[in-house]
């Protein structure tokens, strides 16, 4: 019988939140339910100045470090920079400021190390650290990772009651259980499938691996890097979903940083206590927990700017399939007893691999290509939905990016991004809350500076905008009326209106904007009509009297039947986009729409029979151009 033989359970578990976060991945909504969160929500508001005295007290610290502090304590990332942050994307280092497991299990140790050296009884020591761990998930605001991780710990500190010590995997699977009833909608989320994986991968896999290294590493250092490899084998297929990619240095970059995130939690903990005594004592504390969140930030610098920090790997299904084949390989080459298994394992995990990098390098290579440098309008292929990037650069040459809605699926409109080397966006619009329009939106969430969205309806609508917040955007509502710049080109909102009642929210209040370029060598504009129609675009009509020509339509709602002529002949457009997914079942575009854009002369794309689409200006002309 093999030693290290794997439990059933565990294999089963990881086969079907494998699919389950490819399910996620590539057809699931933004957002999940939060129901379980809210109720903690009472206790987390109370410490809401506990977190507000954090803030304060590390304020003043310098660099990266003081970056951190506060993301390494309680998962607050405002401060961090967009450099850091994609230092730690590429150093793969970001899971240590989205508070989780680790931190709990250093609560709960620390918690009970203590109330032990006071000489308390058994029960009043577990009492204490599950006191302990629920204020700890309150200050942090629960969220799936770190709420499983607490219910795991408890389950643990229950086992430790009653005098049977209960081993992980089963914690991790009462956890997991318990959690998935009270909120099923947790199976799509990436960050709790992530927290479950690893976890089930430290468990599972630490042993096995520490004993392989041993071959040749003292036991001590084994340990350290069986660590990070354990949890990353069983998370890799799913973190392809997230992003395509390999992190090179990532095993490095951990081993250097995870001891110094420990340390760093319990003095940022101890800073929250302190100013709330004494505000000086907790200012200098501060420092303390500086060094250890200077260091990590250092790791995460230093190892991203090394020569390819990340290497592509296939996106999608393909590369799901890939790295869970590779990880699956790579546990046979630690677990298995027989030699010759564990060589040819080896062998076709290499080759997997290798072959994995060769795809996805010469697709990146003909998506590079296929990219035109001079576009100003690009129509992501994102199928049956809208997500338009537009693009203009400033007086000193920096190019300034936007982005209209995000289509229904987060994998297509961040394959999309990635495509156009896309890693942060001046301004988001939110058309309205149709699932096609904003679906999406997740891929975007952490890396957008300003938002316009429309007038929620319901509590998924509320709490789209409350995420845009959390990752630092500035929420507004889009209103007649409202302009601002976007490097050298102009943009003006000119529907909704906010006087007709029934045309606010749905398709009739999609936010409708005219963007200008003025500054190329063909100046042109853009009109952008979300799924806006017949009836409201007659009232926009009648609402802006000064709405002219433009040279790019954004075709409404993908080329339905209800559309205006009126619209269509006042705005006369050379180029009409059509974001349109194939075989869509709706019968978009239209025969009524095409026939009224071939009346106007207008040069019509679209995404279901051309791919991505992008507007550019060479020379004295306004070109279309396509993939296909």
């Amino acid at each position: 019988m093999n030693k290290y033989r794997l439990p059933l359970a565990a294999v089963v578990v990881w086969v079907v939140l494998l699919i389950v976060e490819v399910g996620a991945g590539l057809k699931m909504p933004y957002g999940a339910s939060d129901s379980l969160s809210t109720a903690m929500a009472g206790l987390s508001q109370s410490l809401a100045p506990v977190r507000a005295a954090l803030m304060h007290a590390t304020a003043a610290l310098p660099g990266v470090g003081g970056q951190l502090v506060a993301g390494l304590t309680i998962g607050d990332t405002s401060r961090v920079s967009e450099s850091l942050d994609v230092a730690m994307k590429q150093a793969s280092l970001t899971h240590l400021v989205a508070v989780s497991g680790a931190n709990c299990q250093i609560v709960t140790a620390v918690c009970f190390a203590l109330l032990s050296a006071l000489g308390l009884p058994r029960w009043m020591r577990i009492a204490g650290s599950v006191v302990a761990l629920t204020i700890f998930v309150a200050l942090v605001t629960p969220g799936p990772s770190v709420t499983r991780a607490a219910v795991m710990s408890v389950a643990v500190l229950v086992g430790l009651a009653v005098g049977r010590l209960s081993s992980g995997l089963p914690a991790l699977a009462l956890a997991t259980i318990v959690l998935l009833c009270l909120e099923p909608m947790w199976a799509i989320d990436f960050g709790f499938a992530l927290s479950v994986l690893a976890s089930a991968g430290l468990l599972v896999l630490t042993r096995p691996i520490t004993s392989f290294l041993e071959r040749w590493l003292p036991r001590w250092l084994a340990l350290v890097i069986a660590v990070p490899v354990a949890a990353a084998t069983l998370c890799q297929p799913v973190i392809v979903l997230l992003s395509p990619s390999l992190p090179t240095y990532g095993v490095l970059a951990n081993l250097l940083s995870v001891p110094a995130a420990g340390f760093a939690t319990v003095a940022g903990l101890i800073v929250c206590a302190l100013s709330m005594l004494w505000v000086p004592a907790g200012a200098v504390a501060a420092w303390i927990a500086w060094l250890p969140a200077a260091w990590i930030g250092q790791v995460a610098v230093v190892t991203s700017s090394w020569p390819f920090a990340r290497l592509p790997w296939p996106s999608g299904v393909a590369g799901v399939i890939a790295a869970a084949a590779v990880s699956a390989l790579a546990v046979v080459v630690v677990t298995h007893r027989r030699k010759r298994w564990r060589r040819a394992a080896a062998l076709l995990a290499s080759a997997g691999i290798g072959c994995s990098l060769v795809v996805a390098i010469g697709s990146s290579a003909h998506a590079a290509v296929a990219v035109p440098d001079d576009w100003s309008i690009a129509a992501c292929d994102v199928g049956q939905g809208d997500a338009v990037l537009i693009r203009a650069t400033d007086a000193e040459g920096v190019a300034h990016l936007g982005l209209i809605d995000t289509g229904r699926r987060p994998d297509l409109v961040r394959e999309c991004l990635r495509r156009m080397n896309i890693s942060h966006l001046d301004l988001l619009v939110l058309t309205h809350y149709d699932l096609d329009h904003v679906g999406g939106a997740s891929a975007v969430t952490g890396i957008v500076d300003r938002a316009l969205v429309g007038e929620p309806e319901n509590a998924q609508d509320r709490r789209l905008g409350a995420e845009l917040r959390a990752g630092g955007t500035k929420v507004e509502r889009g209103l007649q009326g409202m302009s601002g710049v976007l490097g050298s080109a102009t943009w003006s909102v000119l529907w909704p209106d906010g006087r007709t009642p029934n045309m606010q929210v749905g398709n009739p209040g999609s936010i409708t904007l005219i963007v200008r370029w003025t500054a190329l060598s063909v100046p042109f504009s853009g009109a952008f009509l979300g799924d806006l129609g017949a009836q409201a675009q007659d009232a926009l009509l009648n609402s802006v009297v000064d709405v002219g020509s433009v040279d790019v339509l954004k075709v409404a709602h993908h080329g339905s039947a209800d559309t205006s002529q009126a619209m269509t002949s006042r705005l006369h457009p050379r180029v009409a986009l059509i974001s349109v997914g194939a075989d869509n079942g709706y019968g978009h575009p239209t025969k009524k729409a095409l026939t009224m854009l071939e009346g106007e002369g207008t040069l019509v794309g679209r995404t279901d029979r051309q791919g991505m689409l992008f507007v550019c200006v060479r020379g004295s002309d306004l070109v279309l151009v396509s993939d296909r």
